[in-house]
């Protein structure tokens, strides 16, 4: 192409950008936007995401429109609640995923070890995934740790060791820190660090980062990789903050609508938030230590801003990250097993531990 010919090619594509930018402002751009950058966007439907399979709408108005508690109701209707919720999910994961489970202690903790039915793959034997559940740090024992740890015993072919580590409002940081670093570190009598991986889900994917720099203050070896998913080493924040009551069609947070922080969660009552064992991923000396790190949410989770600045923070010390979002889906989408997403993520978060463990410590 001669050089004349280049620059009107360019120059018409420039003029269709500002054709269209015109007609938008023209027609569509209804929003004000001060000097600060902040947008008042009108009142608007969305739908759901084109991407997204055609069992997702339906299941985000059966949760949306279902009961709803928030972290202000009593404790133990809170527990009572989503007890009931993941019991049933484990069920009719049990029917889709065939596995074994024991219940035991290590290091005077509770725990569930759930291993794939015929006990872990042969090339798996030396391995071992510890899962820290989710559900803001205050629900989620028993049957919460089984909806995590079902499905990825079954795809990986690996034992899964879930944690059931204190809670508020009984208890605040660091105490599941203490608790899965005891549990880690009577491990590693039998498997070397390299051949254990740590993943978790919402305030499991936070405690997983929490711990993981826990295990590097105190001096021990990292494990062979982390998943940190719908949550991580930084405080929730971000536009998906901002966004996540619009998403659930309720009050966006200018409007009075609340957005969920560390600050908001009980287990982070006594001053601290902002920590190098809470928020590891703002101390890049601290995060440069990580293992190989799989970073996993839905774009509508109040998350995933979270994530994908922790996955630049990583990436900037140059720790091994992926990183996953789902486009359309909420927080802890993959607790439900029939989604074909749900399924998806539980190969990806297989193969990220496969390819990972048992290689030579960062």
């Amino acid at each position: 192409m001669s050089e004349k010919k280049w620059k009107k090619t360019c120059l018409g594509a420039v003029l269709l950008i500002g054709i269209h930018a015109v007609v938008v402002g023209a027609n569509d751009r209804a929003a004000v936007i001060t000097e600060a950058g902040t947008v008042s966007i009108p009142r608007f439907s969305l739908p759901m995401s084109s991407y997204a399979s055609d069992a997702a709408g339906p299941m985000l108005r059966g949760i949306l429109t279902g009961p709803q508690m928030g972290i202000t109701e009593k404790i133990a209707n809170l527990r009572a609640h989503y007890d009931a919720i993941n019991t049933a999910r484990a069920e009719r994961m049990k029917d889709m995923y065939p596995v074994t489970i024991e219940q035991d202690q290590i290091a005077g903790v509770r725990i569930q070890t759930v291993e794939p039915a015929g006990g872990p793959a042969r090339e798996h034997q030396g391995k071992v995934l510890i899962n820290l559940h989710g559900g803001a740090f205050m629900w989620g024992a028993g049957s919460g740790e089984l909806v995590e740890a079902i499905p990825i015993a079954a795809q990986s072919g690996m034992r899964v060791i879930t944690v059931d580590y204190r809670m508020a409002p009984e208890h605040v940081y660091p105490a599941a820190s203490e608790d899965v670093f005891a549990v880690y570190n009577a491990l590693l009598a039998d498997y070397e660090p390299k051949n254990i991986g740590i993943y978790g889900c919402s305030a499991g994917g936070i405690l997983t980062a929490q711990v993981t720099a826990w295990i590097i203050e105190h001096g021990a070896r990292t494990p062979g990789a982390i998943g940190t998913f719908c949550g991580t080493g930084v405080d929730y924040a971000g536009d998906s903050s901002q966004l996540d009551p619009v998403f659930n069609g309720g009050t966006p947070v200018s409007k009075g609508g609340t957005a969920l922080t560390m600050t908001r969660i009980p287990y982070f009552s006594k001053g601290s938030e902002g920590s190098r064992g809470v928020v590891p991923g703002n101390f890049p000396d601290l995060l440069e230590k990580f293992p190989p790190t799989l970073l996993l949410a839905g774009s509508r989770d109040f998350a995933a801003s979270s994530l994908t600045v922790m996955h630049r923070r990583l990436a900037a010390v140059g720790v091994p990250s992926q990183l996953y979002l789902f486009d359309g889906l909420w927080h802890a989408f993959f607790m439900d097993a029939e989604l074909s997403e749900s399924q998806e993520a539980y190969r990806l978060i297989a193969s990220f531990f496969t390819e990972n463990l048992g290689k030579s410590e960062r």
